[in-house]
């Protein structure tokens, strides 16, 4: 990823928003990565562990003793799933978008209820609660691979993630976040190599976002935190997975 980053902050110095070098970029991930603490969504041991550093390293960084390189920086914000626009003040990442961005248009991808991303096939408006705007591109990119029942969905809604569902994602799913779901991916092939998928599933009436396994006629959906149960899905005769999956989750925008 640093080699984003170092092409992102020579971007922004070329649109005349030099003022935001390297350390201030390190200066916004602490204050993210402190703000995700206080709110309980990851702990400073945890973090250390994904991001593969001590835990007096981390511990140091946040409180300001030490600075991450920028091969750190990558590794922390890889592990909690960050891209830079995300910790840019938002006047900055207006100004920091790319030139394709800004002349690509936003679409509007409906928020709705998880029963109406679950049954309904097109989104009616009085379904839809808010809309999040995505600039087109970012939606386009993604590869479909949809069952044949479900070509004719109206292909990108979002969810709110709640707390229930984000107690078991945490931090790959924060309480809040948007959850925008890609209902013309119902497929268990792995979108990327050894990494998993999150999809949203159909399990009686709600709506369950997690990895999900298949084996011997039952869905298995996983938690990423193991302390969290894993759960089964039985298969009836004639079903396949995906009558159960809804989609996969292509997009997570935190706090909007």
């Amino acid at each position: 990823m640093h080699n984003d980053i170092s092409y992102f902050l020579t971007s922004l110095q070329k649109r005349g928003l030099a003022q935001l070098n390297f350390q201030d970029l390190h200066e916004l991930l602490r204050q993210e990565l402190v703000r995700r603490i206080d709110r309980g969504v990851v702990t400073g041991s945890r973090l250390a562990q994904k991001a593969g550093f001590q835990q007096a390293h981390i511990s140091n960084f946040l409180n300001r003793k030490r600075a991450l390189s920028l091969e750190g920086l990558d590794r922390v914000m890889e592990a909690q799933g960050l891209t830079v626009e995300q910790i840019l003040p938002v006047d900055l990442a207006a100004g920091a978008a790319s030139e394709e961005e800004a002349i690509d248009p936003v679409e509007a991808v409906p928020i709705v209820s998880p029963s109406a991303a679950i049954d309904d096939a097109k989104i009616a408006g009085a379904a839809v609660i808010e809309t999040l705007p995505v600039v087109g591109a970012r939606l386009r990119e993604n590869r479909a691979k949809p069952a044949p029942r479900r070509t004719q969905w109206e292909r990108f809604v979002a969810v709110r993630v709640d707390a229930q569902q984000a107690s078991a994602m945490a931090p790959v799913l924060a309480v809040g976040a948007l959850a925008v779901i890609d209902r013309h991916y119902n497929s268990l092939a792995p979108y990327r190599a050894n990494q998993p998928n999150i999809y949203a599933v159909r399990s009686g009436s709600m709506l369950m976002l997690r990895y999900v396994d298949f084996d011997d006629r039952h869905l298995i959906l996983r938690p990423f935190l193991r302390e969290f149960p894993v759960q089964l899905i039985g298969l009836r005769e004639g079903e396949s997975p995906s009558d159960y999956i809804v989609g996969r989750v292509c997009l997570v925008v935190a706090e909007v």
